[in-house]
C-alpha cells in the first residue's frame, strides 16, 4: 500500500509520519487490496463545525482507495495524534464494512 502524507499549515515531522504508519497498519492488516491511501493533516485556527471558537483544530483527513470504491474519513482534536487515532479507527470501521459488504456479493 502506498501512502502519501501532506501537511496544510503544519510541517509533517518524522514522528507523527511514524504515527500515522502505525495506526494504518491495522487498517491494512484487515483489508490487504488497498490500492493507494492519501492522508492531510491540517491546522486551523479558526472556528469550524469540529472545533470551538478559540481553539486550535487539528484536522486529519484520509482518502482510502480500494477495488471499486473510494473511502473517506476526517476526524477533529485537539490534538494531532488524537485526531490520528480516531481516523485510524473511522477507516478501520469502513474498511471493515466494504469487505463485508463485498462478501455478501459473491
Amino acid at each position: 500500500m502506498h501512502i502519501k502524507i501532506s501537511g496544510h499549515h503544519i510541517t509533517v515531522t518524522p514522528a507523527i509520519e511514524a504515527s500515522i504508519l502505525e495506526k494504518f497498519a491495522r487498517v491494512e492488516r484487515h483489508f490487504d487490496h488497498i490500492n493507494s491511501m492519501q492522508v492531510v493533516l491540517s491546522l486551523d485556527n479558526h472556528h469550524s463545525d469540529c472545533s470551538h471558537k478559540g481553539q486550535s483544530n487539528h484536522k486529519a483527513e484520509a482518502i482510502l482507495r480500494v477495488p471499486g470504491a473510494e473511502l473517506f474519513a476526517q476526524a477533529c482534536a485537539d490534538d494531532m495524534y488524537a485526531s490520528i487515532a480516531m481516523l485510524s479507527e473511522k477507516l478501520d470501521r469502513q474498511v471493515k464494512r466494504h469487505k463485508e459488504r463485498q462478501m455478501t456479493r459473491y
